[in-house]
């Protein structure tokens, strides 16, 4: 922790409300990682019209910089001194910079964005790009579109004629892009074979997480890339569908760090580097699953790697690992191969179900849970499973799980002839209740199964007593 003296200098935030950002979480620990004697601290404005005060007393109280936050990224403009062109023309600020007799207005959603797919290895500018939504954040992302090079931009939008005024604002400073503007419901008209998908709406977002603005089968055939800005889920419906036809997608948690790396920079005048990113983004997830029970539930195709990655995680944390399938071998007093040929898939299942409503009512924490391939294909074992803790996919392609099982003759759905058939048969049937479960999903094809476990620590802010040992 900074020790604050009569050199440290204060940033904050002002909006309306402040009591649940994320942002001290960002700031503060990038400081402590950089060495800048630094805080950084949220402030309550409470109505519009106090917002001339708030940045006039700002100033003259020596304060470095100030993010804004809703409802307040437009009225505070007229408060500046000076506002960036970008910023200016998409017609948010969220970032104030003191400068001689101000402070200049910065809009850093939009670089925050850049960055967060960037640092997923995105090359911006080589796909054709769908926005879903007209509001801020798609502004945000279109002029992104522009800065970053994209040729071809699609916004989508219940009410086409915001979609189009966004199309029009854009295209004044961009004007080599070529710009459609489509209502949603014909969002599977896209014109284009593939693209990366900005998901720009609140729709989605907790507690309605069962939510999309898009539903249409078609259009989600052609997201090869999808960004949903909402970080609250994780795992968000429309993410859940990018997925179940093959896309690969990410959640909005980059976004919101790199824009507050962006204002940080900004305000010290110094690159952040990736390993204090990381230590944010660390932080960020711990917050974001501070909520949840503190166990860690492992789930996934077989063969995905919950018992391998569990063991690990139980090496890194401490924490004891618990595998439901050895467990209902020891309650039965036989082999799951033996379970299924005397009682049947359906007898199986039954005894998972049963093991779940047991380890329920246990209410234990700082257990490492690897469950059964298809015990998520029950809404009431989904329901369960969520009771338990933070729910982790281990997703895996069908190819991999052939390289991997070979000719493992212990599973029993994929005994007989054509496994390769099998294995993709039930992996596609499954998919979409894999990904209704989770709150987060890991690609289990790469990485070792400690780097997995590391990840999967990073992402959750899961830590045993090994851990918590370890950072004292």
């Amino acid at each position: 922790m900074t020790e604050i003296d009569g050199r440290t200098r204060l940033c904050g935030l002002i909006g309306d409300p402040v009591e649940h950002t994320f942002s001290p979480a960002i700031h503060n620990t990038v400081a402590e990682q950089t060495g800048e004697n630094l805080v950084y601290v949220p402030f309550h404005v409470k109505s519009r019209e106090d917002i001339p005060a708030a940045v006039q007393g700002a100033y003259a109280l020596n304060i470095l910089g100030l993010n804004v936050t809703v409802p307040y990224k437009q009225a505070v403009i007229p408060c500046l001194k000076e506002v960036d062109p970008v910023a200016e023309a998409i017609g948010a600020v969220n970032t104030l910079v003191r400068i001689d007799g101000g402070y200049r207005g910065y809009n850093t959603d939009y670089k925050g964005l850049r960055r967060a797919l960037e640092a997923q290895g995105v090359i911006i500018w080589k796909h054709d790009v769908v926005i879903i939504g007209a509001g801020g954040a798609a502004r945000a992302a279109g002029f992104m579109c522009g800065e970053a090079g994209v040729k071809r931009l699609v916004i989508l939008n219940r009410t086409v004629e915001k979609a189009q005024a966004l199309a029009q604002d854009i295209q004044k400073l961009f004007p080599a892009m070529e710009i459609t503007a489509l209502p949603l419901s014909q969002a599977g008209r896209i014109p284009f074979a593939k693209c990366l998908a900005i998901q720009c709406t609140k729709v989605g977002l907790s507690p309605n997480t069962e939510e999309t603005p898009v539903t249409s089968a078609l259009f989600f055939q052609k997201c090869e890339l999808a960004y949903d800005c909402i970080y609250n889920p994780e795992e968000t419906l429309f993410l859940r569908k990018v997925r179940q036809y093959g896309g690969t997608g990410w959640c909005g948690i980059g976004m919101l760090l790199y824009q507050g790396i962006e204002a940080y920079e900004l305000w010290t005048g110094k690159r952040v580097s990736k390993d204090a990113a990381e230590s944010a983004r660390n932080v960020l997830s711990s917050f974001l699953h501070a909520g949840k029970k503190k166990n860690l539930v492992l789930v996934g195709f077989m063969g995905s790697g919950k018992t391998t990655v569990g063991k690990a995680l139980a090496r890194q944390t401490g924490c004891p690992l618990f595998d439901c399938d050895e467990e209902i071998v020891k309650q039965a007093g036989k082999k799951i191969t033996e379970i299924f040929q005397t009682e049947g898939e359906g007898g199986f299942r039954r005894r998972e179900t049963a093991l779940l409503q047991e380890l329920c009512r246990r209410k234990e924490e700082g257990v490492i849970y690897s469950t059964g391939g298809g015990v998520v294909m029950s809404p009431e074992n989904r329901q369960y499973l969520k009771e338990l803790g933070t729910v982790v996919l281990l997703d895996i392609t069908a190819e991999t799980v052939i390289q991997r099982l070979g000719r493992d003759s212990t599973r029993p759905l994929l005994q007989g002839p054509d496994r390769v058939k099998k294995v993709r048969t039930l992996l596609v049937r499954r998919q979409d209740a894999y990904h209704q479960a989770a709150d987060l999903t890991i690609d289990a094809g790469k990485g070792t199964p400690d780097e997995i476990a590391e990840e999967i620590i990073k992402r959750t802010g899961f830590a045993g007593e090994k851990r918590r040992g370890q950072q004292k």
